[in-house]
């Protein structure tokens, strides 16, 4: 069994362990056993000095793309008024320049008027198309912290760096009733074929699930079942695919339980069919007091590099996060047992 560099530091963030050796969780949800080899570099970008102290209360949730040879780091940054998606811009991945929130909040009453955050980008025919967390709720001062329901929006730009313009457009809704009642919010898109696909976040319970559509600017219909069972307690994704064995890794955090449920832990799922996926197929990449989830991944040279929250020490705060960074060499291949 390969073991990640990080697991040394299992501390507050790691499922207890019975009499007979296994990993428990206190109500049973599942666990991942194996672990993939990750070597961890550390926090990357602090929060606190945004411009407009944009980030003055935590950095999360970072989302990574490159173009033209600019990485462009979108997060969650907490300020003043709330949480609005934030941009960092990057050569080498090292010295990062802070740009600010890319996103505003909207009118009272809109969808995205408490929050505007964690986006998804995809670029077609020199159109970037942007879909990005609104809620109309979140807690109160100072925090902000977004809170149900967590619904899909839109956005466009001409380059990442933006200008962007929101749209009129809703692709998906929470509706009652389903798996996705209270969670509709953005995920990883791929395009197989003439369809997109985006791998979204659900909740009553926490789980993945596919929407698709074959027009960007268009609605999106989402699938009646889950990727994997609400029971993984899974949410936000980041897909890589491994061309020399053709297999879809899909990154997300795991939602732990200690007395509360808090992010825990960077598991990987891997399946050579976007549409099934086995959720015993699955491995723990990061967990520790060094980091919380919330997983993004792009491939740089031969290696991945894995982005994620750092809260630092033993916090499990949604508050006064750090950005951090952990490397995964190439080719990826499933754990061995």
């Amino acid at each position: 069994m390969k073991v990640n560099t990080c697991l040394g530091m299992m501390l507050a963030f790691s499922p207890c362990v019975t009499m007979a050796g296994e990993m428990k969780y206190p109500d049973g949800r599942p666990v991942a056993v194996l672990r993939m080899e990750a070597q961890d570099q550390g926090v990357v970008l602090k929060h606190g000095d945004g411009p407009g102290q944009c980030d003055y209360l935590g950095a999360r949730e970072a989302l990574i793309f490159e173009e033209k040879g600019v990485y462009h780091l979108f997060y969650d940054g907490a300020g003043p008024k709330g949480w609005l998606a934030c941009l960092a811009t990057s050569k080498d991945l090292k010295t990062w320049d802070k740009k600010g929130p890319v996103l505003d909040f909207g009118k009272p009453g809109t969808n995205d008027s408490a929050a505007a955050c964690s986006p998804w980008v995809y670029c077609e025919d020199g159109e970037w198309h942007m879909f990005y967390l609104g809620t109309p709720k979140a807690s109160g001062a100072p925090h902000f912290v977004p809170s149900f329901p967590y619904l899909t929006l839109k956005a466009t730009s001409k380059s990442l760096a933006g200008p962007w313009i929101k749209q009129p457009v809703v692709p998906f809704r929470t509706k009652p009733g389903t798996y996705y009642a209270h969670t509709a919010s953005p995920g990883h898109i791929v395009k197989q074929g003439d369809e997109y696909l985006m791998f979204f976040s659900a909740s009553m319970k926490r789980t993945l699930a596919i929407a698709r559509t074959k027009d960007l600017n268009g609605p999106w219909a989402i699938d009646p079942q889950p990727i994997v069972s609400p029971e993984e307690q899974i949410e936000n994704s980041s897909l890589y695919f491994e061309p020399s064995n053709q297999t879809w890794f899909l990154f997300t955090n795991h939602i732990g339980l200690q007395g509360r449920e808090f992010t825990d832990a960077v598991w990987v799922y891997w399946s050579k069919d976007l549409n099934k996926w086995n959720a015993a197929d699955k491995a723990i990449v990061l967990d520790g007091k060094n980091c919380i989830g919330m997983p993004s991944v792009i491939k740089v040279g031969k290696r991945l590099a894995v982005f994620y929250d750092a809260p630092g020490g033993t916090s499990t705060s949604h508050m006064k996060r750090d950005i951090g960074l952990a490397w995964l060499e190439l080719p990826l291949s499933r754990p061995e047992q």
